[in-house]
């Protein structure tokens, strides 16, 4: 059997997705041209997709139409953009870049950049909530899937993330701090994105627990392995930048053994699913290998 062309899927996925987010964020008459600006560089600037890639992936390995996860693929990647031009604010993470790219402040300003990530974040929640994507499925499940989103990005997930983030500079956290950390702050949504797709192709609960064990271990391998792109990056340059990283907190080596141990995990919430899940396999193991 051909071996799985994971950087073929991912791009074709991405060139999809691209294609949807510009069609999502055309301009509008009624929307003041600057922060349909500021809302799209921060949007169309850059990134993977590995978000709504996710989405689409484990919808379609349970038989949902692109049509359907459409619209929460791209409201997912507009929630991951407003969270990374609010990362980038002097007031959290203070960067100037991002991609390579002048933050979104500081093209547009703090205040746009701040209104851009309130839009962002809305603007998803509207997309979800349009009367053909209700019409698509079943208004009780967009519901929860709503719900599920909200929960994802909010107090519990995202944002607490943030928050304990915050509280973690300047001190040295623990392994069980920083994981937890991981796991509201990137992996919450990660998770969610592949919650979102299984439930659309409507997953059995066994199913669907097997998915989500399989996007948490992916969110904290995501983000263990940024950390240590990011390390190995501050180590070339003889900068260092205190934040709560596995890194940081255990040292390269055993960052690298639980970025393997992750990935294994997820590997095993796949065995049931057989080839249909290549790309989810194929995502894991791209997420994790490029730190390794």
């Amino acid at each position: 059997m051909p071996k799985f062309d994971i950087e073929a899927y991912l791009s074709e996925r991405k060139a999809l997705i691209d294609r949807s987010l510009e069609r999502y964020l055309r301009q509008s008459k009624r929307r003041p041209q600057t922060i349909v600006r500021a809302m799209r560089y921060g949007v169309l600037s850059g990134g993977k997709r590995l978000r709504p890639i996710l989405t689409l992936a484990s919808g379609e390995l349970f038989g949902a139409e692109r049509k359907q996860l459409l619209p929460f693929a791209c409201a997912l990647e507009l929630i991951h953009a407003y969270s990374l031009v609010h990362d980038d604010l002097p007031a959290l993470d203070n960067d100037d870049f991002r991609r390579g790219e002048p933050a979104n402040h500081k093209v547009f300003g703090e205040g746009i950049a701040l209104l851009a990530g309130d839009a962002l974040l809305t603007e998803a929640f509207h997309l979800m909530s349009r009367p053909d994507v209700v019409r698509s499925l079943k208004p009780g499940l967009v519901l929860e899937l709503i719900h599920d989103i909200a929960q994802a990005v909010g107090a519990e997930g995202l944002v607490g993330g943030q928050v304990v983030d915050l509280e973690a500079e300047e001190r040295q956290a623990a392994v069980a701090e920083v994981e937890s950390i991981h796991a509201r702050k990137t992996g919450a949504l990660i998770c969610v994105s592949t919650r979102v797709g299984a439930r659309i192709g409507g997953a059995t609960r066994q199913e669907l627990r097997r998915v989500e064990r399989y996007g948490g271990y992916l969110g904290l391998a995501f983000q263990i392995a940024d950390d240590i792109m990011d390390a190995a990056e501050h180590a070339r340059q003889g900068s260092e930048k205190k934040k709560a990283t596995y890194p940081s907190v255990v040292g390269l080596d055993a960052a690298r053994k639980r970025a393997r141990e992750l990935l294994d995990r997820c590997l095993k919430e796949l065995e049931s699913f057989g080839k249909n899940a290549d790309p989810l396999r194929g995502i894991a193991r791209f997420v994790v290998e490029r730190a390794l």
